[in-house]
């Protein structure tokens, strides 16, 4: 068996900086740890501490991957319901829960993530909001060394499963009820993030539509950030009768910009997050169940890791118009 004598070795560096870069020490100098972690996938060396985890009886220990929105100020309501949905159901299932952030595995490589998270004892994994650009997400899952459920991208493997709803159905449904609500016969869409699954489904959405009705389409995107969309509406919205936008927050900055430029279009958002509720208009969104849609992926995650195969899971959505009233308490 290889031990931390060979890697110090083959690393041609001290035992105890072994011990300090796979243990994450500051002040270790970059090429040291290159040459450290190059040595320990050379010789596919196990610490003791992953050993013992990968050997225990115990086992349960679910991380969630979670990607904070930093476009807006507002605490982030769907990551919350996320969090929530997951520990309840995991708490539910006896299942131990650690949160982790896209921005804690920056600058490492999908190696690097996996010895870290093996090293805590996790069994499986939630990622939520993955995009294309997240390659070492993507290779983590790949390698298929953890369980895994994405949630809202569509990655499947033996050990993966996905949860979401069906996107682009939802994107046409919410937008078709408002167009027909208003007889409107050229749209402004304001999409989400780019290389994002959940954006390119909801765009080729609003595209059926627009060709099924003959609408004219203007497309902008508004990387689900409120500023921009506010933005977008005001350099475009008066060449369109009407707003539609991938996301709910993107909604409420069109629709204050409409206030302030005193016309009236229609708006849609996409989510049907409670600030929705006190944009001070009434909008027709696709209202989600985060939390159990969450709790769902705790349950699919217990199914694989207990033998199961990946799979696609697709959930249920409903179209609301959001009322101050109904939100609240």
């Amino acid at each position: 068996m290889v031990s931390i004598k060979d890697v110090a070795k083959h690393a041609g560096v001290a035992i105890s900086t072994v011990s300090k870069v796979l243990n994450h020490y500051p002040n270790v100098s970059e090429e040291t740890k290159r040459k450290v972690n190059q040595a320990v996938e050379e010789l596919n060396f196990v610490p003791n501490s992953v050993a013992a985890a990968l050997s225990s009886k115990q086992s349960g220990r679910v991380a969630l991957i979670l990607k904070m929105n930093t476009k807006t100020q507002a605490i982030d309501e769907i990551d919350m319901q996320y969090l929530s949905g997951a520990i309840n159901r995991a708490t539910e299932l006896g299942l131990d829960v650690i949160t982790f952030f896209y921005s804690m595995f920056e600058g490492k490589s999908a190696e690097e993530v996996t010895r870290y998270l093996l090293s805590q004892s996790i069994c499986g994994i939630i990622v939520y909001g993955m995009s294309k650009e997240d390659k070492v997400l993507h290779k983590l899952i790949a390698s298929q060394v953890f369980k895994a459920v994405a949630v809202d991208a569509p990655v499947c493997n033996e050990s993966t499963s996905f949860v979401w709803i069906d996107q682009e159905k939802a994107q046409y449904d919410v937008a078709r009820k408002t167009v027909e609500e208003n007889g409107s016969k050229s749209i402004l869409y304001i999409a989400g993030r780019k290389n994002g699954y959940v954006s390119e489904e909801r765009l080729k959405g609003i595209r059926r539509l627009a060709e099924e009705k003959g609408l004219r389409l203007l497309i902008r995107n508004g990387e689900f950030s409120e500023l921009q969309a506010r933005n977008i509406t005001f350099r475009n919205a008066k060449s369109r009768d009407a707003v539609v936008c991938a996301s709910d927050l993107m909604a409420i900055g069109a629709m204050r910009a409409l206030m302030e430029m005193d016309i009236f279009r229609p708006v849609c958002g996409f989510d049907g997050i409670i600030l929705m509720g006190y944009a001070g208009k009434q909008m027709n969104t696709v209202r989600q169940d985060f939390a159990g849609i969450s709790a769902a992926a705790v349950e699919e995650l217990r199914r694989l890791m207990e033998g199961g195969t990946g799979r696609k899971i697709v959930l249920d959505y409903s179209i609301v118009r959001m009322k101050y009233l109904d939100i609240i308490c």
